[in-house]
Order: C-alpha cells, then structure tokens, then sequence
C-alpha cells in the first residue's frame, strides 16, 4: 500500500452489510484500497462483486438498508464516514465528481445543457455569465464543436457519445481532486468507447485529478489505467499494477476472468469461454476461500479457512496483492 499522503482516497478494513428478508447479506467484506494522487485505478469484477456498493460508500449516498459494519474512508485526509452531512455535501460535486454509465438518465431532457452546467456550480460566487463561458470552455475541452452556442440545445439533440462527453465535462468542471467513473463506456459502440478513453487520460493528465474506473471490460482497463482491482462477491482478490496482474495474474478468478476476455481467445468457437458455477450467497458465506466453489485448483485448505492477503512482488515499489492461499505457499 502507498503512504496515506501519497493518495487521495485510502479505505481500510470496510465492511458493509445490507439487512434483507434473508438475513444480513455481506456485500463488502474487509476491503483495502488506495488511490494514489494523480493515477487511474480499475476496478473490475462480474455483476454482483460489490462495485456499486464501493461507489456508493466512498459518495456517502447508500441506501437505507446499507450500515457499515467497520473500516475507515479517508479522503484528502479525513474520514468520509464520520464527516457530518453538510460536509459531505459540499465535497461532492467540488473535489469529488461522479460520471454514470447512461448519460440518457443522467442528464436533464427537458433543460438545456447551459443550464445545466450553469446550476451545478451554484456554489461558486462567480457570476452567470462567468458560469457559462467556464461551461463553454469545459465542452470544447471534452471535444463539443461550437461549444456556446450548444449551450442553448437539449439533450436529445446530442447524440450518445457527445451526451457522455457532456456528463464527463460537468463532471470535470470544479476540476476535482476524485473522479468516479461507473463504466461510463459501456452504453458506446466501440469507436467512441476508444474515444472517450483518449479523452480521459488527456483531461486527467491535464486536470491532475485520480481516477476511480469502474469497468467489466478488461481492455478498457488496460489500456486506460495504471492499476486494477480484482473483485469477487464482496472481496478484493488482487490488485496490482496493471501490466503485472495482467500479464501474471496470481488468483483463479482473475485468471479466469482474462481467459474469458474475447481478445484472448486465439481461435474461431461457437462457445464463448465462461466461468462455470454462480457467485455464493452473500447472506450465507462458506467458510473457507469465498471463490471455492468456482475454483479449478482449489485445496482442502481453500474450504476450510479464510486466505489471509500477502503481497506477491516483496520489495517491489509498486506491489502486488493476492489473497488465495496457494500463493502462500
């Protein structure tokens, strides 16, 4: 893990459960997570792994079910789980920003993106027409062509990638320390999803800020981050630098997950590689290894206890985490 000044957002032991008619379900257990100053972190996982619920946490916006059993959330310093609420709403929008994955549900259809853009920024003592030509300037900086006189057009009248380049530009337009980004690529066809990834790192590198980088598809990960996050059914089973866990990835899952990635399949097939078994029930976690089940090299060991996470590349500057116990060995 990095030093606590070196990022802008360090979790530490979070848990979070969510009270249902079944009981409790775990949906985060035990999750450590640094986002360094100035990088892009991917977190990737099937549906279910907890992605929304980490979202969710580190905005502070959970539902009413949700109680975080333990952990910390430090943001530039302080903790966003004891943060009053009047705090936690001035840092959302300002140093921390969100962008979703559909921009037809983000954005406002029956007022004009100035307006939009215009309101956001209620906060900021500058006049309106500062406020516009600062959202002029945001858009032509995502790529919107003639970008003042598109301030008086709704959204409907953008097409969906020109609709997401809005969203990431009110997103951008406090210039904030975190970017949140829940797979902002994944409603684009794949020309515009390179785009948009281009177009990020150009504004991070620009803007300065960190990235969080919310994704299922693994090429997107490594073309745009500098780490990834594996998770599984609430856990974080390895992380590293991007180039290491992809080119040798320690756990199962992960090496299940690029094996089942189309751009690795090397021959023509009918059946797309996939990974047999379900994810276990969260309000009944087994005893051993969460990924057992599932896994093709599990041990006796694995259904017995919990794997403790060590780090694979000791004394690299960079690590590499795993959780499994056939790495410890």
């Amino acid at each position: 893990m990095s030093k606590a000044t070196d990022n802008v957002l360090s979790i530490r032991n979070l848990s979070i459960d969510y009270a249902t008619q079944e009981g409790s379900l775990k949906a985060l257990r035990n999750v450590d997570l640094d986002i360094p100053k100035g990088q892009i972190v991917g977190v990737v996982g099937e549906s279910g792994c907890g992605k929304s619920t980490l979202i969710s946490s580190i905005i502070q916006l959970m539902a009413n079910n949700a109680k975080t059993t333990s952990g910390t959330v430090f943001f530039e310093g302080e903790d966003l789980l004891t943060m009053s609420p009047t705090k936690l709403k001035s840092l959302r929008g300002q140093r921390m920003s969100i962008v979703f994955q559909d921009p037809m549900s983000t954005l406002n259809p029956v007022l004009t993106i100035g307006k939009q853009m215009v309101d956001i920024q209620y906060r900021d003592k500058r006049s309106k027409s500062q406020k516009r030509q600062r959202s002029a300037d945001m858009l032509a900086q995502v790529g919107i062509p003639d970008p003042a006189s598109r301030l008086n057009q709704y959204p409907h009248e953008f097409s969906g990638g020109m609709q997401q380049r809005i969203s990431i530009a009110m997103a951008l337009q406090a210039q904030p320390a975190l970017l949140i980004a829940d797979e902002p690529t994944t409603a684009l066809d794949a020309t515009l999803e390179v785009q948009i990834i281009d177009m990020l790192k150009e504004l991070q590198s620009s803007i300065g800020c960190s990235i969080l980088f919310i994704s299922h598809h693994l090429g997107v990960i490594a073309e745009l981050c500098n780490q990834v996050v594996v998770m599984y059914a609430g856990e974080i089973v390895e992380q590293g630098p991007v180039s290491r866990v992809f080119k040798s990835p320690k756990h199962p899952y992960t090496q299940k997950l690029l094996e089942c990635d189309p751009a690795s399949i090397a021959k023509k097939t009918r059946n797309l590689p996939t990974i047999e078994g379900e994810i276990p029930n969260l309000s009944d976690l087994p005893a051993g290894c969460i990924f057992t089940s599932r896994c093709h090299k599990k041990t006796a060991q694995c259904e017995e206890l919990k794997p403790k996470r060590h780090a694979v590349t000791q004394g690299a500057t960079e690590k590499h985490f795993v959780t499994c116990h056939l790495e410890s060995l």
